[in-house]
């Protein structure tokens, strides 16, 4: 494990954090940036995307986190909210999306547009966020296991000397490849709002489903918080596939130069 990466004169990088600024930079560029250009918006706007998105991602996960800590949190709030630790990925998820609906309203740009390219972008910043969890040793590994791929986090920030299942490793996989079919049916013409949903289902079912080989405690019917978040996720998902099958995408409007003929 590698929770340090390196030094640069006084300064630590971190790895959970080096992983976490490029779960929104990469993903930006890779999937977002032609996906803009394929719909004839201006791809540079992802340069805003990636801030605004960060911006509420981080917030949304920092907020969602002191609200489901709060007893432990509340004898320090001032501190817990600057601390390098304690994010929830659901809380992420929603605080980026309000960032990225708030992003559209101001600069025009159809909410189907940005939900969009928001699908496959945040399926691949999870999975790169989860090369960080890795990396770092977290606490984000599973339950015990003698598979022969289970491995233990000695040097972690929060350490087990007790071979368990890699579930970051897991999520990785399945969430980069999500990424791809999402990215693809997005090229293919698929209505926006059918890729964010598309996106919701399975990602749910994803999260669902690693659960029961994570460490998290129950929470209600003998199911996690986490899964209950998926299941909510799920159903919203499939609301939007749903709705917006067969509805023709948005696209952008025409510009004056363009428009005229010689």
């Amino acid at each position: 494990m590698y929770p340090v990466l390196f030094h640069i004169g006084g300064y630590t990088v971190y790895s959970f954090g080096l992983m976490a600024a490029l779960a929104l930079i990469v993903p930006g560029f890779l999937f977002a940036w032609p996906l803009l250009k394929a719909r004839g918006f201006d791809p540079e706007r992802v340069y805003e995307v990636i801030y605004v998105g960060g911006i509420g991602g981080f917030g949304g996960a920092r907020i969602y986190y002191l609200f489901q800590h709060w007893s432990e949190v509340k004898g320090d709030l001032w501190g817990s909210i600057w601390s390098g630790s304690g994010f929830t990925w659901y809380g992420g998820l929603l605080g980026g999306a309000l960032a990225i609906i708030a992003w559209c309203l101001i600069r025009k740009i159809p909410l189907e547009v940005g939900a969009m390219f928001a699908g496959p972008w945040v399926a691949a910043g999870y999975a790169i966020g989860r090369i960080g969890c890795q990396l770092s040793g977290d606490g984000d590994y599973g339950k015990p296991s003698d598979l022969p791929w289970a491995m233990a986090y000695p040097k972690g920030t929060v350490p087990t000397t007790i071979k368990v299942q890699p579930t970051p490793v897991y999520e990785t996989i399945v969430m980069f490849a999500l990424a791809c079919v999402l990215y693809r049916w997005a090229r293919r013409g698929m209505n926006g709002w059918c890729v964010f949903g598309w996106f919701l289902v399975l990602s749910g079912v994803e999260r669902f489903l690693i659960e029961f080989i994570r460490r998290n405690p129950h929470w209600l019917l003998g199911l996690t918080a986490p899964q209950w978040e998926s299941i909510l996720g799920a159903i919203i998902g499939a609301v939007l596939v749903a709705t917006f099958r067969g509805v023709t995408p948005a696209a952008a409007p025409a510009r004056a130069g363009k428009a005229r003929r010689r």
